[in-house]
């Protein structure tokens, strides 16, 4: 087994992404999770460009980690002083991380027409830079910018500069396709040729890949299978232009599906989802539903063939069991679906025997999601539409009418109110209750009117509030379609409402999700039913 090094850039390289940015505290809590999981290394930032990075490394000399070292990321010496005398050398110093990456220049186009200092000077910037962290103390990792345009442009310059890496003491070089525009076999030709450069000083290669011809990843692959020995990369791929190589892939292919190869010093891969998700929440960004491995579609089936064959051997539509990654199984029910879908999604209800509720149900479907309903994520809905065309759901509270106004003043100032009459048991209930807006203001009054009777529903609280035009070429008479995600201290669910009034497909998801919320505590606490409610 040769274990591969896993580099992680996602608090310095992954903050140079579009829309993706950490505070100081983010950036402390997701290096304590990379640590956790058994990354390598982390790489905190460059600490010569902004206090928030200074005052990172300082404040991880005193959290203890149990698997990751801490790398600080600065550049090569300027031109025309030592590297004793270069502020950027200096701030590495003064991090106080247990190793220093340096990336410096390998294309000889850059070091002439961008950095614009000969190409010896440029070897001399190198080699002092390396060999004053070396003298510090620092393990140094050199990242070789541009490397494979540089070689494929001035092969003989190329290779100089990482022998110069080398002589000074550098513990790995790092291959950088910094434009991401090298093919798979490319990378392996030249990961190859790097080697037996290197061999003489003993010093191995990795490699860190950018995505813009989409093969990241890919290419961090073909390079492992051509002897490098560290991939540096990011969470979620996020970084520059089209980002990095996505470490979540990449730990997965070489943990679980290539042979041969051990990541995160053989621990368990089934926090990776977890991992993941906390990444985006933290960077308050949306996850990427088709993410490989470990996003929300990654094992979702909707046809119903695929299910009906899923459910007879997994693997005939999963290339790996989803609780490896930390992710699980999901069935979809949708127009497209068949009788295989409902079966896997009612197993609860011991229905599945019933062929005729079965296609009841399918049909009830088709023509919800022919309104505008989609159930993939709303399946609390489908859980209550379930029971009613079983004739199972009795409701535990029944509209009589409401009524939202909104009032503006001169100033602006929004006020919001609703009423509600509802029957509840044998009783009528009329309250009224203000509120950040319709939707807001409808489930206070909800709540005043129920909470009395039904005090489980203090406990549960809105989470998300998606909405979505159906049919946009209606234009403003358009059908409206919100999703609504709720929560208690158990479980997590979703419901759906549709309607060309906005409020009123905010009414129906609302009471959907109150609905669900009292028959799953029914359930959980083995009580009958409600009695019937008053429909006057």
């Amino acid at each position: 087994m040769r274990s591969i090094q896993i580099y992680d850039t996602t608090l310095r390289d992954g903050t140079q992404g579009e829309g993706f940015s950490l505070s100081l505290q983010d950036k402390l809590q997701i290096a304590q999770r990379l640590d956790e999981i058994g990354v390598n290394y982390i790489e905190g930032g460059y600490p010569l460009s902004n206090a928030k990075d200074v005052e990172f490394f300082q404040r991880m000399q005193d959290i203890e980690l149990k698997h990751a070292k801490v790398c600080a990321f600065g550049m090569t010496r300027r031109r025309g002083m030592t590297a004793a005398e270069d502020p950027g050398m200096v701030a590495l110093v003064n991090s106080g991380a247990p190793a220093c990456t340096v990336v410096g220049k390998t294309w000889d186009f850059h070091v002439t027409d961008v950095l614009r200092v000969s190409l010896e000077e440029n070897l001399a910037m190198i080699r002092d830079s390396v060999a004053f962290l070396v003298a510090s103390g620092r393990e140094v990792i050199y990242d070789a910018e541009h490397f494979f345009d540089g070689w494929k442009g001035n092969p003989e310059y190329a290779a100089k500069t990482i022998q110069a890496a080398a002589e000074a003491g550098a513990t790995l070089v790092v291959l950088c396709d910094t434009n991401g525009g090298s093919m798979p076999e490319e990378i392996a030709e030249l990961t190859k040729a790097v080697q037996a450069t290197l061999q003489p000083y003993g010093v191995s290669v990795g490699i860190h890949c950018h995505n813009d011809c989409d093969l990241a990843v890919a290419n961090s692959l073909a390079a492992v299978d051509a002897g490098a020995v560290q991939v540096q990369g990011t969470i979620n791929g996020v970084g520059e232009r089209c980002g990095n190589a996505d470490l979540i892939s990449v730990i997965a292919n070489l943990g679980v599906k290539k042979q041969g190869y051990e990541v995160l010093g053989g621990q368990p891969l089934e926090h990776l989802t977890e991992l993941s998700r906390y990444v985006y929440e933290t960077a308050n960004q949306h996850r990427r539903d088709n993410q490989p491995f470990v996003g929300q579609s990654a094992f979702a089936h909707k046809g119903g063939m695929h299910v009906h064959a899923v459910a007879r051997a997994t693997a005939s539509y999963e290339h790996l069991n989803p609780e490896i990654v930390g992710n699980a199984r999901r069935v979809l029910v949708s127009e497209l679906s068949g009788r295989s879908n409902i079966i896997a999604l009612t197993t609860k209800h011991n229905i599945q025997e019933n062929r005729e509720l079965m296609d009841a149900i399918l049909a009830r479907v088709v023509e919800l999601e022919n309104e505008g309903y989609q159930f993939e994520a709303a399946e609390a809905s489908f859980d209550l539409l379930v029971q009613k065309c079983a004739n199972r759901f009795t409701p535990h509270f029944h509209r009589v009418k409401y009524h939202v106004e909104v009032s503006a003043g001169a100033d602006r100032n929004l006020l919001t109110e609703a009423t509600v009459k509802l029957g509840v048991a044998d009783e009528i209930r009329h309250e009224v209750a203000e509120g950040d807006g319709p939707v807001n203001a409808l489930d206070a009054a909800l709540r005043k009117a129920l909470n009395g009777t039904f005090p489980s529903l203090n406990e549960m609280h809105l989470v998300d509030y998606k909405v979505r035009v159906v049919n946009s070429e209606a234009g403003t008479a358009a059908r409206i379609r919100v999703i609504i995600e709720s929560a208690d201290k158990h479980d997590v669910w979703g419901t759906i409402g549709v309607s060309e009034n906005i409020i009123e497909a905010s009414w129906l998801a609302l009471i959907d999700a109150i609905e669900y919320k009292l028959h799953k505590d029914e359930i959980l606490a083995n009580v009958p039913g409600p009695a019937p409610v008053v429909t006057t």
